[in-house]
């Protein structure tokens, strides 16, 4: 089986790590699982864990509502980040927007509430031995500019529109080996990390139970659905959070729950080189994930 799943990565073109485990953990299909990988937005539902913990006990307000203004936003493809006018939010309908459309802004302003050093010992708590995050999105983007030469991420756009296509070959090359894309230097994990994770937030063991339930349905909700739910058809269900960075990396994991009650936690990290079809490897994170859950279920787990 693990044969055939490392195909389904080499034939999209990227190479995947993989771990999906029945919700009990009695039983596992892994693929290089304790190989650590940058984790990208996948990080995110750390971050929500925490928040929605703070809120549980009292630590800070879900409905204190903060102003984010228009200038100094962080950078990203979806949500806030793409207004051009202040934006009124209270902090649980932060995590919200993190969770289902991934936003960066929002995800940076609930880590200045809660501390990257509370993520990382939450992380550590709960036995995530591998998993560390180091930085908020904005300062992660910045090392992306400067490690391929200019100023910072914004200097980078900006360099970028004008850039001739042999200068951005060249740059490509440099992204590969930025600090952001280092599994041993970047936000990183591993897929048996990220599932434990999983597994402990659907048996309420990851926080407070309020904050688990939280997690678990804000991520029902996410947007994306071309990762692991396009390799399941309804009436299975898919809880998820995916993450992507700079066309290289391409990750997702969540929760998978059949009508007979039976549910699996999957972890789905992948990286290819910049300009890989990426609908390729989004359809193969799906169906890894899909022969990972059918091997388990024919074994009864």
């Amino acid at each position: 089986m693990t044969d055939k799943i490392s195909a389904v990565f080499e034939q999209a073109g990227c190479e995947g790590t993989l771990c999906v485990q029945s919700l009990d953990g009695g039983a596992e299909v892994a693929v290089r699982a304790d190989q650590q990988a940058v984790l990208a937005s996948v990080s995110k539902v750390l971050i929500a864990l925490e928040a929605e913990s703070c809120f549980a006990d009292g630590r800070l307000d879900p409905g204190e509502r903060v102003t984010l203004g228009a200038v100094g936003r962080t950078p990203g493809p979806t949500g806030i980040s793409l207004l051009q006018d202040d934006v009124v939010l209270s902090l649980r309908d932060m995590v919200v927007l993190m969770l289902t459309i991934s936003d960066n802004h929002t995800t940076d302003e609930l880590l200045r509430r809660i501390g990257v050093d509370a993520v990382n010992a939450m992380a550590a708590r709960l036995g995530l031995t591998s998993t560390v995050l180091e930085s908020d999105l904005q300062t992660m983007l910045d090392s992306i500019g400067q490690d391929i030469g200019r100023a910072d991420w914004a200097d980078a756009l900006a360099w970028s529109a004008g850039a001739s296509a042999d200068e951005m070959a060249r740059a490509d090359e440099r992204l590969l080996s930025s600090r952001a894309l280092d599994p041993a230097k970047g936000t990183r994990g591993t897929p048996r990390d990220l599932v434990r994770l999983l597994r402990l937030i659907w048996t309420d063991q990851a926080g407070p139970a309020a904050a688990c339930e939280r997690v678990r349905g804000i991520m029902a909700k996410q947007l994306t659905r071309h990762r692991i739910a396009a390799g399941f058809r309804r009436p299975v269900q898919v809880a998820a959070k995916s993450g992507s960075l700079i066309g290289v990396v391409r990750n997702e994991i969540g929760v998978i729950s059949y009508p007979d009650g039976r549910k699996y936690a999957a972890a789905v990290f992948t990286r290819s080189r910049p300009g890989a079809d990426e609908f390729a490897i989004n359809a193969a994170i799906g169906s890894a994930t899909a022969r990972a859950v059918a091997a388990l279920r024919e074994e009864g787990a």
